[in-house]
């Protein structure tokens, strides 16, 4: 049977452990959580788009956060639900799909944190050089920002995939609920020394960038409040750092959980678990905390569902 799954191209994907008892209540749940994520996160990009007081570079950036999410909930929560009902011996996928899907979950995970990167820009912009912001955060810049943080991500990726899939494979058992690179390049008996070398640097690379452009943004944004004494100032970037900043490091926890686990082989079913939490929750919890939570997306709900007295009740 290995052989032949070999020969035709065809993986087994060992998928969550879940009882007939409970997989009904889970595919439910995660039934809704997946309408939720497609419903809110596309709402709030239809709204940006149609609203002309939202066309604001920071919300104009948040759309690439909220199409981000919707392509990463995507790739994996329709799989996982389909599996739910299918028995361990028969969670079959081509190779070729396998690659697909970890290109795209790879891509989805770095390009969420490339999208904070440039959002973080965006605030320092707007709290530290507020009359120079409508000169420097054009349509023009928005535009690039945005190509920017999608590209430096798939470039990357494209090629940790492209190392993964020189390898010949000797097994066909994905040790994962859906594919990633590690897994992938797990089927294979060659040396995977240069791959995991480059695995871990990018990943280093990633956080560290990250890791490093949000913290020396956020420690400039306190320093120009520590030294204003105007309380609108500081509101204001309370106001609109929170919400960026919960996102990001909701983020960065989730990073780290699957990267730790990833190294211990004997919590595969904590990775598969932390895994499938992260391609959820993170979605579900952006659309609410970075979208919801903002003064003018409230007052435009508000106009749209009560009209006008309703959105004077909200500010």
């Amino acid at each position: 049977m290995e052989n032949q799954s070999l020969h035709s191209g065809i993986l087994l994907l060992e998928g969550l452990k879940v009882t007939p008892q409970s997989a009904v209540p889970a595919f439910i749940l995660l039934l809704l959580i997946y309408v939720f994520i497609m419903v809110s996160n596309l709402g709030l990009v239809l709204l940006i788009l149609r609203s002309r007081s939202l066309q604001q570079p920071m919300y104009l950036l948040f759309c690439n956060m909220s199409v981000n999410d919707v392509f990463g909930a995507t790739i994996i929560i329709p799989h996982v639900l389909r599996d739910m009902f299918v028995s361990t011996s028969e969670r079959y996928i081509r190779y070729v799909d396998c690659v697909v899907q970890a290109f795209c979950v790879h891509l989805y995970g770095s390009t969420s944190h490339t999208v904070l990167m440039i959002m973080a820009f965006d605030r320092y912009v707007a709290i530290c050089d507020p009359l120079r912001y409508a000169a420097i955060m054009t349509n023009r810049a928005v535009a690039t920002l945005s190509a920017a943080a999608w590209v430096s991500a798939l470039v990357p990726v494209a090629v940790l995939l492209g190392l993964t899939i020189r390898l010949t494979r000797c097994r066909h058992v994905v040790a994962n609920l859906f594919c990633d690179n590690a897994s992938l390049f797990a089927l294979s008996c060659e040396s995977v020394v240069v791959n995991q070398v480059y695995g871990l640097g990018y990943t280093v690379l990633l956080l560290g960038s990250s890791i490093c452009s949000v913290t020396l943004t956020y420690l400039k944004i306190a320093a120009v409040c520590a030294r204003s004494r105007s309380k609108a100032l500081n509101s204001k970037a309370l106001q609109t750092c929170a919400a960026h900043l919960t996102v990001y490091v909701l983020l960065l926890v989730s990073a780290f959980v699957i990267v730790i686990l990833h190294r211990f082989p004997q919590l595969s079913d904590h990775r598969k678990v932390a895994a499938i939490l992260g391609e959820v929750a993170l979605p579900a919890l952006n659309a609410v905390i970075y979208g919801l939570q903002m003064k003018e997306v409230r007052q435009t709900l508000a106009v749209l569902f009560h009209g006008k007295k309703a959105a004077v009740m909200v500010k």
